[in-house]
């Protein structure tokens, strides 16, 4: 007898418990992963404070930290670490999240989501035009920025070492690995 696969939706999501655990859908499968460890979060928080602060200040658009759903369609609803809607997409942003292509989402890895962050989730974001996706590795001290082309994502920067380094979409903000990593 073959197996029917269930596609999920939007509506399915919605309905799922409030349970603590961190659902997403990826073209229709769900995806249930465990909450982040202490490290991840904490470099969450420092960039987020850093991001928060220099778009605020600019008056550059908005900053968002999970859990805070980017709803890419009805079949792809994902939660990344961090969000940035710049000033002139505004209009994606609704109450329940983002509906359609942030600028710039920020995938922080953790040892059990390690794949879905690297490949499954870009794949989403570029299918569904994310301008830019930064992958930090805490363990690696890395920071990799990539930047849509076409349909697919080219590594724009890659941030190690000691340097303040600027990263799109933000040029005029130099990041202080330091900041990060401490």
């Amino acid at each position: 007898m073959a197996r029917v696969k269930t596609v999920m939706t939007y509506r399915d999501y919605a309905a799922l418990p409030d349970d603590g655990r961190r659902y997403e859908l990826h073209d229709g499968d769900l995806s249930v992963t465990p909450s982040p460890g202490r490290t991840h979060q904490a470099i969450v928080g420092r960039l987020f404070a850093v991001l928060l602060e220099h778009v605020t200040t600019r008056g550059l658009g908005e900053v968002y930290v999970s859990p805070f759903d980017v709803i890419l369609s009805d079949r792809s609803v994902v939660q990344p670490d961090i969000v940035f809607v710049a000033a002139e997409r505004l209009a994606v942003l609704a109450e329940r999240g983002v509906e359609g292509a942030p600028t710039l989402v920020v995938e922080i890895i953790s040892p059990s989501t390690g794949r879905i962050d690297r490949v499954t989730k870009p794949a989403l974001y570029a299918r569904h035009r994310v301008p830019h996706c930064w992958i930090v590795d805490p363990a690696a001290h890395t920071l990799e920025a990539y930047v849509l082309d076409g349909t697919v994502y080219r590594l724009d920067a890659h941030w190690a070492g000691a340097a303040p380094h600027a990263l799109a979409p933000f040029p005029d903000l130099l990041l202080e690995p330091a900041r990060l990593w401490r």
